[in-house]
């Protein structure tokens, strides 16, 4: 079974901004971007994409799956390394043409592929006039 969402066409501003459909925009490769946070402390773990089918698939399983624009494939998040992310919460902005997914990361926990928890371990600042990036401490 997939989930079929209504499409935006179908729908007045009005509708899109405060009606009960999900008419999710896709851009003009279909895809939606995904911040993804952790459920129990709100920080920011990953930033990816859904196309229809991964959007689909996550509302079906609970299990958060992406679009790998690089890999140009579904990807269901922790398949190998056991670090799955079971969605809490999946809520979209005002246009609906974003998606913010609350998750808890099982396994041992890292999101990103370095093995860190989160994707954004790194800070830039300016040093001695120049953009740097450091790690950020955790």
């Amino acid at each position: 079974m997939s989930v079929e969402f209504q499409p935006q066409s179908d729908c007045s501003k009005h509708d899109i901004e405060e009606g009960a459909a999900f008419a999710p925009r896709f851009d003009s490769n279909g895809l939606i971007t995904a911040v993804v946070c952790d459920a129990l402390d709100n920080s920011v773990l990953m930033v990816a994409h859904m196309n229809a089918q991964a959007l689909s698939l996550t509302l079906e399983t609970g299990i958060a799956h992406y679009w790998s624009r690089s890999r140009q494939q579904l990807w269901k998040k922790g398949e190998t390394s056991g670090n799955l992310q079971t969605v809490i919460s999946l809520t979209t902005d005002c246009d609906q043409d974003a998606l913010c997914l609350h998750v808890e990361v099982a396994g041992n926990g890292p999101t990103c592929h370095t093995e860190r928890r989160s994707c954004f371990y790194r800070q830039v600042s300016l040093i001695d006039g120049a953009a740097r990036l450091t790690i950020k401490s955790e």
